[in-house]
C-alpha cells in the first residue's frame, strides 16, 4: 500500500533512502532538510545533498531552522502524513511533530541499537574496533534514539574497512529496510521491540581537531583512526609546520619513543607497536604513496613526529 511520506534527512547518507521510498510507490509529499549552509571557494550557499536531490525529483523542500515553534509544527501537521521518515536531519524533532503523523516518525539509524546512540556511529564503530555494525528502523520517541526498534541488518567491520565505503553500505542497507519497515507497517506485521538497557554507548559528534594521531597511543587503536576518519575530519600529523594527512596504514610490529620515524617506510613508534604510513597526502598537494612521497620529502629514521594535542575516541 502507499503512504503519505514526509521525509526528513541531510546528507548524502540519507539520498538512497528517499531514492528507495520514491521507487517503493509510496507519495512523497515533502522534503524536510537542514536549510542551505555556504560551501566552497565562495561561500555561497548550497543546498544538501537531500535538497538538491528532492528538487531533481520535483518534491517540494522545506529548510526550518527549527521546528519547536508553533508555526513550524502547524505547517507539518497539516501535511497530514501517515509516517515520517527520518535519516540523518540533524535537528530535535518535538513532541508535537513526533506524533502528528499517522503512525509516527521512523528513524533510520546506522548502528545496531542501543549501541552507538548519537551523532557519529558510523565512525564510533570503527574505532572502537567493533566486528560489527548495521541499521535499526527506530520508531522515535523524545530521547536521544531510545525509540522502540522495529528492524534491522547488520554489516560486518572488517580490517579494510573504513568510514566511507561503510557509509555507503549502511545507507543502501538502510533504503532497503526501511522499505520493507513500510510494507510490514501497511500490513499490521510491524513489531516493535523496546530497546534492552544494557549495551547502552553514545557515538559523540566528530570534532575538527580529534584527527591529529596521538602517537603515545596504541598503532592499533590509530589504524582504526585513519579507517574512521576518512573522508572527516581525517587522521594526520604535524611536521616542520605542515598537515600530513594519512590515508591508509597499517600496524607492525616496531618499538621507540612514540613518534620517533623508524625506517626509510615512515614507519612510526607508537605506545605499542608502530604504525608504518602506506599513503598520505600534503596539505595543498596530491594524494601519494608513501615510497614516492619520501622520494620528495625528507622524513629520515629518528624524525620526531610527536605533537602535543591527543586523538579522541
Amino acid at each position: 500500500m502507499s503512504l503519505r511520506i514526509v521525509f526528513m534527512g541531510t546528507p548524502d547518507f540519507s539520498v538512497p533512502i528517499l531514492s528507495a521510498l520514491q521507487e517503493a510507490g509510496h507519495q512523497v509529499c515533502s522534503v524536510y532538510s537542514q536549510p542551505p549552509r555556504p560551501a566552497g571557494r565562495g561561500h555561497m550557499a548550497r543546498p544538501s545533498p537531500v535538497h538538491a536531490f528532492a528538487e531533481s525529483l520535483g518534491i517540494e523542500v522545506r529548510t526550518p531552522k527549527s521546528l519547536r515553534n508553533a508555526e513550524a509544527q502547524a505547517a507539518f501537521c497539516a501535511l497530514r502524513a501517515d509516517v515520517a521518515v527520518v535519516a540523518a536531519y540533524g535537528l530535535i524533532l518535538p513532541k508535537a511533530i513526533l506524533e502528528a503523523p499517522r503512525f509516527g516518525c521512523l528513524n533510520v539509524h546506522a548502528s545496531l541499537l542501543p549501541r552507538w546512540r548519537g551523532a557519529a556511529p558510523i565512525q564510533r564503530a570503527i574505532l572502537a574496533g567493533d566486528a560489527v555494525t548495521g541499521v535499526t528502523i527506530m520508531q522515535m520517541d523524545e530521547g536521544l534514539d531510545t525509540g522502540a526498534m522495529l528492524l534491522g541488518g547488520q554489516v560486518p567491520i572488517s580490517s579494510a574497512t573504513d568510514a566511507t565505503s561503510l557509509h555507503d553500505d549502511l545507507s543502501a542497507m538502510g533504503a532497503s529496510l526501511i522499505v520493507e519497515a513500510l510494507a510490514r507497517l501497511s500490513a499490521g506485521s510491524l513489531t516493535a521491540t523496546p530497546q534492552p538497557l544494557d549495551g547502552v554507548t553514545y557515538a559523540a559528534k566528530l570534532a575538527k581537531d580529534e584527527g591529529r594521531l596521538d602517537w603515545n597511543r596504541p598503532a592499533a587503536l590509530l589504524e582504526r583512526a585513519v579507517r574512521a576518519y576518512t573522508p572527516w575530519p581525517g587522521a594526520w600529523f604535524d611536521h616542520a609546520g605542515e598537515r600530513f594527512k594519512v590515508l591508509a596504514a597499517t600496524v607492525v610490529d616496531g618499538h621507540g619513543v612514540p613518534g620517533t620515524v623508524l625506517d626509510h617506510h615512515l614507519t612510526v613508534a607508537c605506545g605499542e607497536k608502530a604504525l608504518r604510513v602506506v599513503r598520505l597526502q600534503r596539505s595543498g598537494k596530491a594524494a601519494m604513496d608513501t615510497d614516492a612521497f619520501l622520494r620528495g620529502y625528507s622524513l629520515v629514521p629518528g624524525t620526531q613526529l610527536i605533537g602535543p594535542c591527543p586523538v579522541t575516541n
